[in-house]
């Protein structure tokens, strides 16, 4: 007698009601962060629709902000927040690799916690608290830094100054205040500990497996490092360092003191600069009329818009990443 077929087993069981509540209590927070941010977006459309029929696309590409005259446009302070970030991303990215390279692997246990802490307590820190030590301390001392670049260095134009000679003596130092440079590095101070603790944490995770396997083939630490632990925390490295940009686009207090707006394209980092979108809003929202105000939520757009694109290239290469070393594996 033939015994009666088996139903195929299911490889997972069905899910219980904690399952289902569970999952539904996660499908009800990422809906609700994607709505969070259509009305966001909603209301800064609505608001700088007034402004951006005037403008229309001279918005992108005129530098001059004036409102209230009919001839206002992003295209200066837009230049000066992408070359804030980027001088911030520059020298953050090398700070908090090698900061959680020490922690992860090298820090002696006993130190670990507390370097972690101070870390963590970085990131705690108000960017006003920054913005003004830059602005009373640090900005005096690095003066001399900015007009040794600019000498030896100048011939690129990223590092040219205008209207002075850095080789003499006498040459003004207030051509170099108020610079990209300077509120770039303050803004990297701010920007590091977040990009730290995110290297870090991937950096902790990497396979011991692989790591002893390393160690047994002969390889030092450092060897180890660069065969296990950093091909592990790409994706890690990739996703935090666009974290960081992603604040550094928006940071707002530390460059409004740093900066006077100029509005008019500054593309050398090292004398007075252009201020950011952010600054922009923060300096002229009290004193707006109301197609300035308008023209002030269009800046916000623009912004918004901005670091949106930043998050999803992101997420798209630390997925390429994963899937690229789940290949490999």
């Amino acid at each position: 007698m033939t015994p009666a077929a088996q139903p195929p087993r299911r490889l997972y069981p069905d899910p219980g009601v904690s399952d289902r509540v569970f999952r539904g209590v996660l499908r009800s927070g990422g809906a609700l962060v994607l709505v969070i941010m259509l009305l966001v977006g909603g209301f800064l459309s609505y608001r700088a629709w007034e402004a951006l029929s005037v403008a229309k696309w001279g918005f992108i590409t005129t530098e001059t902000w004036e409102p209230d005259g009919g001839n206002f446009g992003i295209a200066a302070v837009l230049v000066g927040t992408i070359l804030i970030a980027l001088v911030a991303i520059v020298f953050a990215v090398p700070m908090a690799l090698g900061t959680a390279l020490y922690i992860s692997e090298y820090a002696p246990p006993r130190i670990r916690q507390t370097l972690i802490s101070i870390v963590d307590l970085m990131a705690a820190v108000p960017s006003v608290v920054y913005g003004l030590w830059g602005l009373f301390f640090f900005q005096g001392h690095v003066v001399t830094l900015s007009r040794w670049i600019s000498t030896y260095f100048g011939w690129i134009p990223l590092f040219e100054v205008d209207g002075a000679d850095p080789r003499d003596p006498l040459a003004t130092a207030t051509v170099f205040t108020s610079s990209t440079f300077i509120a770039g590095m303050v803004v990297s101070l701010m920007v590091a500990p977040i990009i730290c603790s995110v290297m870090r944490e991937v950096f902790s995770q990497a396979p011991i497996g692989e790591r002893e396997g390393a160690f047994a083939l002969g390889a030092n630490r450092w060897g180890m490092i660069r065969s296990v632990v950093l091909p592990f925390g790409k994706g890690g490295m990739i996703g935090g360092a666009m974290l960081g940009l992603g604040r550094a686009l928006g940071e707002t207090i530390a460059v409004y003191l740093i900066i006077s707006p100029v509005f008019v394209i500054q593309p050398h980092i090292l004398q007075n600069g252009t201020s950011s979108v952010s600054s922009l809003i923060a300096l002229r929202y009290g004193e707006a009329s109301e197609i300035g105000m308008s023209a002030l939520m269009a800046a916000g757009l623009a912004l918004f818009l901005m670091t949106l694109v930043v998050n999803f290239v992101a997420s798209s290469i630390v997925a390429r990443s994963r899937s690229g070393a789940a290949s490999d594996s």
